[in-house]
């Protein structure tokens, strides 16, 4: 069996890692926004961004966030890149950054300047989306991100990933995930049971959805996966909404980005994530448009710090 964050069963809130768009240099970096049930999100810094990179290519997307495996720290990932300062897509695929931005915090409130680190191959030619999970047969971290290369003259994205003790010295890339055509954009849950992966498919833009008994494999579809036939969503992330709990079975929350339509994240629910039956959810707000980012739960103390720090404001 597979070990839960030792918040999943209770967790007093949410905290929620976001970027807003191409629309001006600041809107491609990190903004927060906590939520006390999942649901209804308010924002953090009167929704200005909490971090931002001059570094590399000066942009921060995809933020995703994860809490060590022994509880004593946060890291956070995220993509370098700046769409607005650099608007080329083309040189983006090819000849963008190898490096993932990795930023470390105990308290959620100060965190680390962000350090550049070069993770993918030498011939790829962008780094996009990077995730991290514990894996528990290695022990050890298994960072994952989008890349072309050049060995193939670019043609698709793959799903690589390398292994990282401290989140400052990797190992060497390897390919995760390989597809006929082109993915990114991969999420990983576990539920204690078995381990749930996301993927955008870029040829039918929609959601894919896998499971396996370990990170290691194998992975195999889930074939009534509902939302399968949804396309022009991205930026897949999953989180447990509501626990199990007096016979009950708890909720999981999938939210997905319509990009396609500007709309943002679009939330689905399930009580059973292993038959990929989800269902549109109500009763979401969320404060603007959240764009590729993450979600992790928050003790009781840690909600208070970063609403007290921060300060939170109404959708």
């Amino acid at each position: 069996m597979l070990s839960a964050s030792p918040l999943a069963a209770k967790p007093a809130g949410y905290l929620f890692a976001t970027f807003k768009g191409e629309q001006t240099p600041l809107t491609e970096q990190i903004y927060f926004a906590t939520s006390h049930d999942g649901r209804s999100w308010k924002a953090l810094n009167g929704g200005e961004p909490v971090l931002v990179s001059e570094q590399g290519e000066k942009g921060l997307r995809d933020p995703y966030l994860l809490r060590s495996h022994d509880g004593e720290k946060f890291y956070m990932v995220a993509t370098d890149l700046n769409i607005n300062l650099n608007p080329d897509w083309g040189r983006a695929v090819t000849a963008g950054s190898h490096n993932v931005v990795v930023f470390e915090s105990t308290d959620l409130v100060n965190w680390s300047e962000p350090r550049l680190i070069a993770v993918a191959p030498e011939d790829a030619g962008c780094t996009w989306a990077p995730e991290a999970i514990y894996d528990e047969e290695n022990e050890t971290y298994m960072v994952f991100w989008a890349s072309t290369t050049a060995r193939d003259d670019f043609a698709k994205h793959r799903i690589w990933a390398a292994r990282t003790d401290d989140f400052k010295t990797f190992g060497e890339p390897f390919v995760f995930i390989e597809k006929p055509t082109t993915v990114i954009d991969t999420t990983i849950v576990n539920d204690g049971e078995n381990y749930y992966r996301f993927t955008k498919d870029e040829k039918y833009k929609s959601i894919t959805m896998e499971t396996a008994p370990r990170l290691s494999g194998p992975w195999s579809d889930v074939s009534d996966f509902s939302l399968a036939h949804l396309q022009g969503y991205e930026g897949p992330e999953a989180y447990r909404l509501d626990a199990p709990s007096d016979g009950e079975p708890g909720q999981w929350c999938l939210i997905i980005d319509r990009y396609s339509q500007g709309t943002g994240y679009q939330p689905y629910v399930t009580s059973d994530l292993n038959s990929g039956q989800f269902e549109p959810a109500e009763g979401f707000q969320f404060p603007f448009h959240f764009r590729h980012g993450s979600v992790i739960p928050l003790s009781a103390a840690e909600l208070e710090r970063v609403e007290s720090h921060w300060g939170t404001s109404s959708p």
